[in-house]
């Protein structure tokens, strides 16, 4: 049985309550810059088992008659084709993604702002692409000045250059697909316009992490550092709020490092003092109040700490973050004085059904790879790679025999669909290794079940292994990852590839 430590109901009760008593408080609008994943905010449900992932899309829901929204995205990370990871897809095909799931929600979307612009070839492909959808985009250059020089920024040559959105309700999120995308800005943006204008809107910031209202040495708000590992954040004491409250509140360092200019340039937009005194003061984020039981939640969260550092050891090896990344991670729980092996359950059976194929193995040339899944109720289930197989694809069998309490030594698999799948690739898609990865098990699986009552069992348990713990003892293919996705499997790996090929692992 899975273990809750987070109430969900009462969190979107207490926040969407929360954010329209700030948006009241204001004589205009609020610009709400939203931090972290609008929707699928998996991180968030990983470090507080009980959070609905799209809770905050579900809390936007519950005002939306009240709201409006506009999406920022680097045009940078566009021409780099940065990945948002959990999905596997491109922080630009990520606002379409985003785009239809708000519209099918009934949630206004405004526009799309494309910052710091520089009229890149591919930037202008994508904003073509949404204007022919009837989606409103604007561009916004870098801002000259940004963020130290008050004067220049806060004038006709800085924030008066760039274009106006016109909205229309009391809150305006202002959100993006990641780190980087220039809400902030953006929201600062809208307020200079709207001032010039007479309106005299505001401006508050919702992150889920770090939550202000626990320790700082909490593990949930350490679990944000080592997320944010590539970005060298670190949490701080809020001192503006401790002096101004004698209050002790946590902060993330960035936040606290760029209060005195943000404030500095709020008063110039408004003309009038800022109506707050410290960076926690202009959070509205409600979480801290939702947790229902602490010890679940640290449990959960040293969890997390512990799967980043799997997972940026991978991505290193990749090339795909530098060596100080995963330094930083290691820092974090060793600062902990505790080993991820220990904390993470699934590395050690991996690890040891690997020592056990290898023992076995006749051949040294053979390549051997094993995995490990936790199932919800604590049970370890392991699997290795076979001739027929990625070890990937012989776990999730293995896992769904043991749910559904199939023997051992039933196949779940007609033979004559193995065969026919990897004939194809070895003969049609020529260059593939004739082995299943788990995308590929999963279809020669559910077409087994037309004559396999067997198979038509275990497929019921699938839905089963949505959000289990998996380790692999090698990186995976990309079959094998979006298969792992697509069951909804918190993956890690050892960072190590499964093949001697550049390009197939």
């Amino acid at each position: 049985m899975v273990k809750i430590g987070f109430d969900s109901d009462k969190y979107l009760e207490e926040q969407s309550r929360y954010i329209l008593k700030r948006a009241a408080e204001l004589e205009g609008r609020l610009y709400l810059e939203f931090g972290g994943k609008l929707v699928f905010d998996m991180h968030a449900a990983r470090c507080l088992p009980g959070f609905d992932p799209n809770s905050k899309i579900k809390l936007l829901e519950r005002i939306k008659d009240d709201t409006e929204i506009i999406i920022c995205i680097h045009a940078g990370d566009i021409v780099r084709k940065k990945m948002r990871a959990d999905f596997g897809i491109t922080y630009d095909f990520d606002i379409l993604r985003l785009i239809d799931d708000l519209r099918k929600r009934e949630l206004m979307v405004s526009g799309v702002v494309v910052t710091r612009f520089g009229g890149e070839p591919a930037v202008i492909q994508f904003m073509d692409r949404l204007k022919r959808r009837e989606v409103k985009v604007v561009t916004h250059s870098a801002t000259v000045g940004y963020p130290n020089d008050v004067d220049m920024i806060v004038s006709d040559e800085g924030f008066g250059v760039n274009e106006y959105i016109q909205t229309t309700r009391p809150v305006v999120v202002v959100t993006a697909p990641g780190p980087g995308s220039g809400k902030m800005a953006t929201c600062l943006n809208q307020l200079y316009h709207e001032h010039a204008q007479g309106k005299k809107s505001g401006y508050a910031k919702f992150e889920t992490f770090p939550i202000w209202s626990i320790p700082l040495d909490h593990p949930v708000n350490i679990a944000y550092e080592s997320a944010t590992a590539d970005l060298a954040d670190y949490n701080v004491i809020d001192p503006f709020h401790l002096e101004a409250h004698g209050e002790s509140t946590v902060n993330y360092n960035r936040d606290v490092e760029s209060f005195p200019i943000l404030k500095r340039i709020l008063e110039k937009i408004t003309g009038r003092q800022a109506m707050y005194s410290s960076p926690t003061d202009m959070g509205v984020n409600r979480a801290g109040f939702a947790i229902i039981d602490d010890e679940v939640v640290r449990e959960a969260a040293l969890n997390e700490i512990a799967r980043r550092i799997y997972n940026y050891r991978c991505d290193y090896a990749q090339g795909l973050v530098s060596k100080a990344t995963v330094q930083c991670a290691e820092k974090i729980i060793m600062r902990l004085g505790l080993n991820p092996d220990d904390v993470h359950k699934v590395v050690k059976p991996a690890r040891a059904a690997l020592e056990a194929a290898i023992a076995k193995h006749e051949s040294d040339d053979a390549i051997v790879c094993a995995a490990a899944l936790e199932l919800q109720d604590g049970r370890i289930v392991t699997g290795k790679n076979s001739p027929l197989m990625h070890a990937s694809s012989c776990l999730i069998l293995n896992s769904i025999k043991v749910l559904a309490g199939i023997p051992d030594e039933l196949d779940l698999l007609e033979p004559s669909v193995i065969e026919s799948i990897s004939n194809m690739k070895q003969t049609i898609l020529r260059g593939l290794t004739p082995t299943l990865d788990l995308e590929e098990m999963l279809i020669a699986l559910s077409v087994s079940a037309a004559t396999s009552s067997v198979a038509r069992l275990a497929i019921k348990w699938l839905g089963d292994l949505r959000g289990c713990d998996v380790h692999l003892t090698h990186m995976p293919t990309p079959g094998d990852s979006a298969g792992m996705r697509q069951l909804g499997i918190q993956l890690t790996c050892d960072d190590k590839f499964a093949g001697h090929n550049l390009f197939e692992g």
